[in-house]
């Protein structure tokens, strides 16, 4: 393939990035930048150190990384289970993990609104039992149930995907050296497999960060993340200025975190080799 064929084949992907990445954050930027009389301004930025906004910003990183944890812990056993019992990429089980990713997110969130409100399924069946229910809807609970089943796939893939590229012969010898399976566990598979950990942690994390249906459902409009304050400047306020400087603040702890996560990848994909 030849050099301008490549450009022809890479010119629509182009095209589309400039016009629905670029050309987009060229607005955000300017608006970011600017008050309403089209003058340079940073006051649209500073904004995010209002005692209601820097709140909503803490709060985000919080149930964030609260919601990751949880992925993390939830996702690593049940991988290594899929990579023991040798099931593979195509099989009926890793299906069931990929098959909530098709539907939409927003009628997911919507049937955990039906599952945990006052009235839901839950509290009617713990009501049957002469059990006192749970009034967890419209808090960070509920908030924090919405991320995790959310982005739980995004966790679970990658970290299969990373055991599954890890020889078996490699884990058999340290057995045969002597090595019990905790030893095994800590010294080979967790370090052979942090890439996809470290893929993982981003593409829960940064998702979880500005989410705005979640909280906007199972939070019942209460409890304000980062986003819900981004979208009510943007829609409720009419202030688009100051929603794109929020916004500018939320990419650049994006791309901090991001940075970072990148860093310590490539720090590990160097012990590896």
């Amino acid at each position: 393939m030849n050099k301008k064929t490549k450009n022809i084949i890479i010119l629509p992907y182009t095209i589309w990035m400039i016009c629905f990445i670029i050309v987009p954050l060229l607005f955000m930027i300017y608006f970011g930048f600017t008050n309403k009389l089209n003058q340079f301004t940073i006051e649209n930025i500073l904004s995010i150190f209002n005692q209601d906004n820097l709140k909503s910003l803490i709060l985000s990183l919080e149930l964030s990384l609260i919601s990751t944890i949880i992925c993390l812990i939830i996702s690593y056993p049940l991988a290594l289970i899929l990579k023991n019992m040798n099931v593979g990429k195509s099989s009926f089980l890793v299906f069931l993990f990929i098959l909530p990713m098709w539907m939409n997110s927003l009628l997911r969130i919507v049937a955990w609104l039906t599952l945990l409100e006052k009235k839901g399924i839950i509290n009617s069946f713990l009501l049957l039992l002469g059990l006192p229910r749970l009034d967890i809807i419209n808090t960070p609970i509920a908030i924090v149930l919405g991320m995790v089943y959310d982005f739980l796939p995004f966790m679970i893939l990658p970290i299969y995907n990373s055991l599954t590229k890890i020889d078996d012969n490699t884990i058999n010898a340290a057995y045969d050296l002597g090595a019990n399976f905790f030893n095994v566990l800590i010294k080979i598979i967790i370090p052979l497999s942090m890439p996809g950990i470290i893929s993982g942690i981003t593409m829960v994390f940064i998702p979880s960060l500005t989410t705005v249906a979640i909280p906007n459902i199972l939070g019942g409009g209460q409890i304000l993340l980062i986003g819900n304050v981004i979208e009510q400047e943007f829609i409720q306020s009419s202030n688009w200025h100051r929603g794109a400087g929020l916004s500018i603040v939320l990419v650049i702890f994006i791309l901090i975190i991001t940075s970072f996560v990148d860093r310590h990848s490539e720090k590990d994909d160097k012990i590896l080799m």
